[in-house]
């Protein structure tokens, strides 16, 4: 049967676009359905502010009658991502076809060489700042919130349609023990470090105040990494109106040194653990049983969704005692939380500044996704 590919338009489209993951994937070990309505913040232009900054369109894929793939094509108006395209492709998914996959990534070039793009990179689902990349080792790793999870078969079809390794990006394992729960802390408690740093909570209640400082903290930190894109505080206000429901009160704090912010943090629980039984479906009577359980349930993974460190401290020992201090406090706060288990993703291959306090901490590789490029031709 030949490939049809359909544009998504119009909100029935939008919203088979939004579950395809979940009906093509449903029961594939590792895999776990995030919750449709999350999607749609995700992914609808409406709701987040990503998709004012790009031109973008999405595309369905429709194999002997049933739907069997999406992808989303999208090129930023204005930004130019850092030493990489402004065009991008996101949101692929697959059946085990390599006809399909070559039929849904062919729509999006065609549609961004229109737009006169000469290279595409992705995915970045929807941007950089996001879920990026395929996964291409931990597929048996424990799924974790907003991280993106595909089939083993889907980056070696992606590779048939001519596409090739742009970069890998780290995520690693932290498996709290008891004695990080007992542990003191030692940077802290030294003299010359004891007056000249500070770490403080952020505030749930008021997380519009402290967006500034966070954002600006990120972007420098960040800016200059392959891929960069700067975030901004609308999308970072997008965000935090789901964080502060799912948010422990002491997931997010924030590293001052000699009174100036130098680094935050935001940890959320891995909202999979209490999200199995929905299939992707909250209404209509899931969403009281979703609040219920974020309350009630005792969370044993998470994930460090949001960090950042400003440049100017970067492969510094400053920075290094920054770091470590930001790593003893995460081992302090431990002890009043249920949390074993610690994703920290994810990490350019090439950050070795970042990577190298990570893995000192004791944290293990857990899972690699791959950003895939290809030239266009003309």
């Amino acid at each position: 049967m030949t490939v049809e590919i359909i544009p998504v338009s119009g909100i029935g489209k939008f919203l088979t676009f939004c579950r395809i993951p979940r009906q093509i994937y449903k029961g594939m070990k590792g895999f776990a359905p995030p919750l449709d309505a999350e999607r749609w913040t995700a992914f609808a232009p409406a709701l987040n502010p990503h998709f004012k900054l790009v031109d973008s369109q999405a595309f369905l894929a429709k194999k002997d009658g049933k739907w069997v793939g999406r992808v989303l094509a999208q090129i930023y108006k204005e930004m130019k991502p850092v030493d990489t395209s402004p065009a991008q492709f996101g949101c692929l998914d697959a059946i085990d076809d390599v006809e399909v996959v070559k039929a849904l990534l062919d729509a999006a070039e065609e549609w961004l060489k229109a737009k006169g793009a000469d290279l595409i990179v992705g995915p970045f689902s929807p941007s950089v700042n996001a879920e990026s990349g395929l996964l291409v080792e931990g597929f048996d790793a424990l799924p974790m919130v907003f991280m993106p999870w595909n089939p083993p078969y889907l980056p070696g079809l992606v590779e048939a349609c001519g596409y090739h390794k742009a970069r890998d990006l780290i995520s690693y394992r932290y498996q709290v023990r008891e004695s990080d729960r007992e542990a003191k802390g030692s940077i802290m408690s030294r003299p010359e470090w004891a007056q000249r740093l500070k770490i403080r909570t952020l505030d749930l209640k008021n997380l519009k105040s402290e967006s500034p400082i966070i954002v600006d903290i990120f972007n420098d930190g960040w800016n200059g990494n392959w891929g960069f894109v700067p975030f901004t505080i609308e999308e970072f206000l997008s965000l935090a109106d789901g964080l502060k429901y799912v948010m422990p009160v002491d997931g997010g704090f924030m590293v001052e040194l000699d009174g100036e912010p130098q680094a935050f943090g935001i940890v959320l629980p891995n909202l999979h653990e209490i999200l199995a039984d929905f299939d992707g479906r909250l209404f209509p009577f899931g969403l009281p049983k979703v609040i219920s359980r974020v309350r009630n349930h005792h969370f044993k993974s998470g994930r460090l969704v949001l960090f950042g460190l400003r440049r100017a401290l970067h492969r510094k020992a400053v920075g290094g005692v920054v770091i470590l201090a930001f790593i003893e406090e995460m081992r302090r706060r431990s002890r009043s939380l249920t949390i074993e288990h610690v994703e920290f993703g994810w990490v350019l291959e090439n950050n070795v500044g970042m990577r190298r306090p990570i893995e000192f901490s004791g944290a293990e590789v857990d899972k690699v996704h791959r950003v895939y490029e290809k030239q266009l031709s003309a």
